[in-house]
């Protein structure tokens, strides 16, 4: 049975039919852009075709490697390439490493150069390295067998993806990691000898202040332990000056009967500690004095340049006379 017709003579449009002028084709839906992930790189080691024969890669024994058409030596990582020198190659070809460097071209942020130090004179080269090594941003690696070069390509390649809290040190996040920090800084003091310790003496300030008969008492502390500690807790904060050409002098009075070495030697640091002083504070003043002679002045004549010279150093000598007269 054919369904009705409106009056109009006009076929009724069915419902599900789109509306006029719109397209017959449903509407695509596109699909969201999504981020990409990186795809990790390979876990070999890539290995140049030139570096065959070389006795570094006997010693890759704890990751794979692979050779690979690459302009590097070594690849290590994403960004991290190596590249192999000896210094007895580099002797006889010295512009081998810079050829290597330009075909480089910037691949890489980390350019590593292992050099393997296998000549006795080796300080002229290693000199002419560094400087190479500073101006194309390389990093100098010295290597002296062939088993410490593998032990470095190994560390850079199983580093490749290590955060960088892999290196930073722990910090203490209690009191007690504190204080048990603090007693194990001397080496042979470890873990357990901290807390017998602590809790023998029920506080540091006590363990601080305890003879060494005292700390002997402690069950696992030695006599070793015993002086590293007390030397630890009871050195003086302080930095040693440079000691000075008065060693001969030190010698000839400590053959005198009954003179000790160690307190010739904490005199003559008091002693050099004083002359520094003085020393620089008549300086000081001279340095002021000729400045203001200066700016007031007009600029000195010959004549009164060698009055001002021999003026300070008639204050030096006189600093020096005093330091005479106070150690007579």
């Amino acid at each position: 049975m054919d369904p009705p017709r409106p009056e109009s003579g006009i076929p009724a449009r069915p419902t599900n039919s789109p509306a006029p002028g719109a397209s017959s084709r449903s509407k695509v839906q596109q699909p969201k852009p999504q981020t990409l992930v990186n795809r990790p790189g390979t876990s070999a080691i890539l290995v140049s075709t030139r570096q065959k024969g070389n006795p570094i890669l006997t010693h890759i024994k704890l990751l794979p490697w692979e050779y690979a058409d690459i302009p590097a030596d070594y690849v290590v990582g994403t960004t991290t390439c190596a590249m192999f020198l000896s210094l007895k190659y580099h002797r006889l070809h010295p512009e081998y490493i810079y050829s290597r460097v330009k075909q480089l071209a910037g691949k890489y942020n980390l350019r590593l150069v292992l050099v393997m130090v296998d000549i006795p004179n080796h300080e002229d080269s290693l000199r002419e390295l560094s400087k190479t090594s500073i101006i194309n941003n390389l990093t100098l690696i010295l290597c002296w067998s062939a088993p410490e070069a593998a032990h470095y390509l190994e560390l850079y390649k199983s580093s490749e993806n290590a955060q960088p809290t892999a290196i930073r040190a722990q910090q203490a996040q209690s009191y007690k990691e504190s204080l048990v920090e603090f007693v194990t800084v001397p080496r042979s003091i470890n873990k357990s000898d901290a807390a017998s310790l602590i809790s023998t003496f029920g506080s540091l300030q006590n363990a601080i202040n305890a003879q060494p008969e005292q700390i002997s008492a402690v069950p696992g502390w030695g006599e070793k332990k015993v002086l590293q500690w007390c030397h630890a807790v009871r050195e003086d904060f302080r930095v040693e000056s440079t000691k000075r050409a008065a060693a001969p002098a030190t010698q000839r009075r400590a053959q005198l009967p009954g003179v000790n070495v160690e307190d010739i030697h904490d005199q003559n640091m008091g002693e050099e500690d004083e002359e520094e002083a003085i020393l620089r504070e008549v300086l000081a003043e001279s340095r002021k004095t000729a400045a203001a002679q200066a700016v007031q002045a007009a600029p000195p004549t010959e004549s009164q340049a060698g009055q001002q010279t021999e003026e300070m150093s008639e204050g030096i000598a006189a600093a020096i006379a005093r330091l005479r007269d106070n150690a007579g």
